[in-house]
């Protein structure tokens, strides 16, 4: 008993290193922690199933959420707005033009005033006059191909360390790393299949962007209503992303052309002055990810299992990085309540 290593030196064991995975390794080293992550995919890669990879990854407030969830998006913008300091975080200050088909109800998105800069209504004559309303404002757009190595490089020189494994189950994971008190499941839709997890309220939904090159990339468009449309800039990446589209358990990797030229349509219509009808060809490229949706919204909680502290953040679809830092940061204070619990 005596050479035990302590509780604060054993590591903690993060499966997944998508965004949420990272983020909240990022977060512990900071603290402290030392951190192992395991996963499939990391940083770099550029797999489907890597959702992080290609994801749209505006901040934008989420409606429909609770006041705790709005509270994890807003600590969130907190930090990537001090991260938007270095260019090599990916990380950009953008412009916002949100368009509403209807008046907000009281659980919508408006409550991002609080959190955004430069918010106001807009006035009529400002917006295409088939709107209800529009607000605009200034938000955050993260660029998934400089944001996720950059993320890697900063978990790396923080002491952190990347196992490229797949697992098939928890307790495979304990096994790995028996020293180990605080194990982290982040891996996405991984939870269906993890044999002692099976989380049947996960499934895979697929987006299907159009990226398109252009010079005009400094202002996002939010199409907020009935139809969903957004034009995302990526200022530093000289382009937009256009979509949206929500594909349950469709999981091909073809490019689907009268999605592309759907979401091109849309765009257009929302905005005609970045959006060309019918843009070059050699403008246009194509981003396919798969989701890690959850019936239900994500899952956030610990739980004692023996010796060992098992939390879980996983199941944020499309809402990753909106609630990226805000996530690490509740997970960082419950792997310091079990720090606690094991020194008191």
């Amino acid at each position: 008993m005596g050479n035990e290593l302590p509780f604060s030196q054993r590591p903690v064991i993060i499966l997944g290193a998508g965004i949420i995975g990272c983020a909240t390794a990022r977060q512990l080293l900071q603290n402290g922690f030392p951190v192992v992550l395991v996963a499939e995919y990391l940083p770099g890669d550029q797999n489907i199933y890597y959702a992080s990879a290609w994801a749209g990854a505006a901040w934008h407030a989420a409606g429909g959420i609770t006041p705790d969830q709005r509270y994890l998006q807003a600590v969130t913008h907190r930090i990537l707005l001090k991260m938007a300091e270095d260019p090599d975080s990916g990380v950009s200050i953008v412009g916002a033009r949100e368009y509403l088909e209807q008046q907000p109800a009281p659980d919508s998105a408006i409550w991002g005033k609080t959190v955004v800069s430069k918010f106001r209504e807009m006035n009529p004559g400002e917006y295409p006059s088939h709107f209800n309303c529009a607000w605009s404002y200034e938000t955050l757009v993260t660029d998934p191909t400089r944001h996720m190595p950059y993320l890697g490089r900063q978990v790396t020189s923080l002491g952190g360390r990347f196992v490229r494994k797949r697992v098939e189950s928890l307790q495979e994971l304990y096994e790995l790393f028996p020293e180990s008190r605080v194990f982290i499941n982040a891996s996405g839709l991984g939870s269906k299949t993890l044999t002692d997890v099976q989380d049947d309220q996960c499934f895979p939904e697929r987006g299907q962007n159009v990226f398109l090159a252009t010079d005009q990339c400094n202002t996002l468009y939010f199409r907020n209503g009935k139809e969903y449309t957004y034009v995302i800039p990526r200022p530093l990446s000289k382009g937009v992303v256009l979509g949206g589209v929500k594909q349950q358990d469709d999981l091909s990797p073809e490019v689907d052309m009268d999605v592309a030229r759907d979401e091109i349509a849309r765009a257009h219509l929302l905005a005609p002055e970045i959006v060309p009808k019918h843009p070059a060809p050699e403008a246009v490229s194509h981003i396919i990810g798969i989701r890690p949706s959850r019936r239900g919204g994500f899952r956030l909680d610990s739980e004692r299992k023996d010796h060992r502290v098992v939390l879980s953040a996983y199941g944020f679809g499309g809402g990753g990085y909106a609630f990226s830092y805000g996530i690490a940061d509740a997970v960082v204070k419950m792997v310091e309540k079990a720090e606690r619990d094991n020194v008191i």
